[in-house]
């Protein structure tokens, strides 16, 4: 009985195509998905396929994409829960070492045609090809973030990478997680050649197969990098870089990356072992399951942005302070046009110096700088109210006079436009009540540093219309920011929980003595990224006594005299050059307090009560609609520790581990 070639073989995620030259195209097009993952199904009909190219040879094979402008996205997360133990995870990744080790082993030339995302799972699997073609154009990305979900590259990516492109830049990849472009992989030597936008992918993977092409090979300084004498150097400097940024008991994967490039970096074969049995174990533990429910709950955010369709191209920003001004930098850093509204010139001005300079780091271009800087209107006059089709108000927190602002607003608005507000407090009624239409407003509450916090609280009131809250939201995906819907109550859901956790900093400062500098440190040691009186200062000490004033009346006066006192002293935190720290080029300057006197874990335990206790009653009124999206909220809000997966998690399985 004959056999059926394997280009005849119906596959549901891969399609296959002979042309005229015999060279055969396969297409990875993975059925009812949007992107293209590396799921099991996917692989074990990848397994048929180099069953029947090992038995029945083409001149050539090159790999490309079936859904336009898109490459492969990695392995596809959502199975990582099936493995029960370590051993069967480690069981599954040398499972798909073998399958790639007989891609790279094909006896005829191969080609990896790249066009759109190339990350993970989907990197490794082109490393595995002879030659690799990417189009040079904004939409490719190629990197490792693997990291972020608490592994390293599993298959076959940490030493196909490291041989490549070399160890320092490969591994730097891997353990910053960055995305490169096109030209930043082809000078690291993951890509072979680059085709422009005008060009033909396809018609360079002809040639290339019919020439046999190759990828060049490393430099010989980029092979010493693997060598024995160098790497124990190399990894010590790598430890130094990651420590700054993650404690390795909290977040092990990088340093586990580490060890096993510095043990075994000359040795491809032995590297993926310690794949298959470093990954196997760091895919089961916490942390990495714990960083998977973050992804999900990211993706369930950026959902919530994309429930009605919106087309913005105008905004229209009033109040040129710190918030107002990198919200407008934000909105044109993401292509939109945007006018910036103050009383006078002189107001706008250190909000357009900032923003060049936000654009000049983000861009790298002078034309790109150029362009965005164009995008960025001063509007003394406020006359592009009547054009945008965003209008976001980000004056001080005064109700009176937002209230006259948006008397002043709503007749010269576009019909269509949201109109939303900035502050961070104050209820949305008492704005709303001078409003014809007070249905329409709605809050957007961004947080400082505007280009690094990732979420935006999209405030709603009992009558606001649910099409302006759904419009807010996908306003605030498109500008590649995460909206979380909330009801509007004093502080929303970030400043009612953070409030209780910086007043209680203030609290134990003031009452106990205890040093700044040891409040914080026990909040980092819990996993937070900075401790409260270091994040009051980078919110604001102003903001700050306004929001514990009230939310927490009476029983934080002590506090708020505090902060009143910073605040008279012109001592508003970061922005001010100074508040509790002393700020130089953006970072604290903290005294050399030592902590062996003070017992850290009881004064995390104490830092840490009321933040979790405002948390509940947030979830028991009904500010957000459950639990995951309330973790999801701290998480992106506040920084809480990614590791533990959430407040309101976290204490369902520190419960659990109790009984």
């Amino acid at each position: 009985m004959n056999k059926t070639p394997v280009k005849d073989t119906p596959f549901k995620h891969w399609k296959l195509s002979t042309d005229i030259d015999k060279v055969l195209w396969l297409s990875i097009d993975r059925a009812g998905e949007s992107a293209n993952s590396l799921s099991s199904e996917v692989l074990s009909e990848l397994e048929s396929i180099i069953d029947g190219l090992e038995t029945d040879a083409p001149v050539g094979l090159v790999l490309q994409s079936g859904k336009p402008g898109s490459f492969i996205v990695g392995a596809d997360v959502r199975e990582f829960d099936g493995y029960d133990d370590a051993e069967m995870a480690s069981d599954g990744i040398s499972k798909v070492h073998r399958l790639f080790s007989r891609i790279e082993a094909l006896p005829f030339p191969t080609v990896a045609i790249i066009d759109g995302f190339c990350l993970g799972g989907g990197l490794e699997l082109a490393l595995t090809f002879d030659y690799r073609i990417a189009s040079n154009v904004e939409h490719t990305r190629l990197g490792f973030p693997e990291i972020k979900l608490g592994i390293y590259p599993g298959f076959g990516g940490s030493a196909r990478s490291v041989r490549q492109a070399g160890a320092s830049n490969a591994m730097q990849l891997m353990l910053s997680t960055r995305n490169l472009r096109p030209k930043a992989a082809h000078a690291m030597g993951l890509i072979d050649e680059l085709v422009g936008p005008h060009g033909s992918l396809r018609w360079a993977a002809r040639r290339a197969i019919k020439q046999g092409r190759k990828s060049r090979q490393p430099g010989q300084l980029t092979r010493l990098q693997n060598l024995t004498p160098v790497r124990p150097l190399l990894a010590r400097m790598m430890r130094k870089q990651v420590a700054a940024r993650a404690n390795p008991k909290h977040y092990p994967a990088p340093f586990e990356l580490i060890k096993a490039w510095e043990l075994y970096g000359d040795d491809p074969q032995r590297m993926m072992v310690e794949e298959s049995e470093r990954v196997g174990k760091l895919i089961t533990g916490s942390t990495s399951k714990s960083l998977r429910r973050v992804f999900f709950l990211m993706e369930r955010l950026k959902n919530i942005g994309k429930q009605v369709d919106i087309n913005v191209r105008r905004v229209h920003v009033i109040g040129a302070g710190v918030m107002g001004g990198d919200i407008a930098a934000w909105c044109v850093l993401q292509g939109l046009d945007v006018t910036l509204q103050d009383r006078e010139l002189k107001y706008i001005e250190p909000a357009l110096k900032r923003a060049k300079s936000l654009f000049k780091k983000k861009l790298r271009d002078r034309n790109k700088v150029a362009a965005a800087i164009s995008r960025l209107l001063p509007d003394v006059e406020g006359s592009g109210v009547g054009k945008a089709d965003v209008i976001i108000e980000a004056i001080f927190e005064d109700v009176e006079a937002k209230r006259a602002l948006f008397a002043s607003i709503e007749p010269r608005m576009k019909a269509d436009a949201v109109l939303a507000t900035n502050t961070s407090a104050i209820p949305l009624a008492e704005i709303a009540s001078v409003l014809k239409n007070p249905e329409r407003l709605i809050g957007v509450h961004f947080f400082n540093p505007v280009a690094k916090m990732p979420l935006v609280e999209v405030v709603y009131d009992t009558i606001t219309d649910a099409t302006q809250v759904a419009k807010g939201a996908a306003f605030c995906a498109a500008i590649n920011r995460f909206p979380l819907p909330v009801k509007s109550t004093p502080g929303f859901l970030v400043n009612r929980v953070l409030s209780g956790y910086m007043a209680k900093a203030m609290s134990m400062h003031l009452e106990q003595n205890i040093p700044i500098e040891v409040l914080d440190k026990a909040a980092q040691s819990f996993g937070m990224p900075m401790g409260p009186v270091e994040l009051a200062d980078t919110v604001g000490l102003d903001v700050c006594m306004k929001v514990v004033t009230m939310l927490g009346g009476e029983s934080t006066a002590k506090e708020a005299a505090l902060l009143q006192e910073k605040v008279d002293a012109g001592e508003l935190g970061r922005k001010s050059g100074k508040g509790f720290y002393v700020w130089e080029k953006g970072k604290p300057k903290r005294s050399e307090t030592g902590t062996g006197q003070f017992a850290l874990e009881e004064i995390t335990e104490s830092l840490m009560q009321p933040y979790f206790e405002a948390c509940e009653a947030a979830l028991a009124d009904g500010i957000v609609e459950d639990a995951d999206v309330l973790d999801a909220g701290m998480i992106f809000g506040t920084g809480f520790a990614p590791f533990r997966g959430g407040p309101l998690h976290y204490l369902k399985q520190k419960e659990q581990h109790n009984d």
